[in-house]
């Protein structure tokens, strides 16, 4: 129903039969199904929260890169808030209003703050190692909460997934 980008952890939604996916789908088009990710960003935030809304387009001649392209980008709104802040790296909470592809790579970056180890979108290629063998590896993105409605028993079902080991290695370490 929904994905996550290469390198980013956490929750996805999955329908076990067409049904489930259509009507999946169709709450995931009328923005019923809520998303709260989890980033370590670089910079410093003078507003602890905030939106972007800003039309993502794809990048002339790549198939992959999105970019910013208020003449033919298609309409995205990511709120921000700051968790916490430490020197010049930032750990954020964001929700979707909408689900681009790369979105919250692309606004994040588009504000100056990318993703700590996101080398498409200007966050560099952070290493981080911990015990000798772990490494962070991509963007520092976690999908952490998703809110639906079960698509047969109509429940409300809240899903939270914890942050795997290296993120929260990494954030200690920028806490210590």
């Amino acid at each position: 129903i929904n994905r996550l980008d290469r390198d980013t952890t956490g929750l996805t939604i999955l329908a076990k039969h067409m049904v489930s996916c259509s009507i999946l789908q169709s709450d995931m088009m009328e923005r019923k199904i809520s998303r709260e990710y989890l980033a370590i960003v670089e910079g410093e935030f003078e507003n602890a929260e905030g939106t972007i809304d800003a039309p993502i387009g794809r990048k002339e001649g790549s198939t992959i890169e999105r970019m910013i392209d208020f003449e033919n980008g298609e309409r995205a709104v990511t709120h921000y808030r700051v968790l916490e802040q430490k020197e010049n790296i930032a750990l954020l909470v964001l929700k979707l209003e909408t689900g681009r592809t790369h979105q919250i790579r692309v606004h994040m970056s588009s504000t100056g703050h990318p993703l700590l180890g996101d080398s498409v979108y200007g966050g560099g290629n952070t290493k981080f190692e911990a015990n000798n063998s772990k490494y962070i590896h991509g963007q520092c993105l976690h999908a952490k909460e998703l809110e639906l409605i079960h698509p047969r028993t109509h429940e409300h079902m809240h899903f939270e997934c914890e942050l795997p080991e290296d993120f929260g290695l990494l954030l200690k370490k920028l806490r210590g």
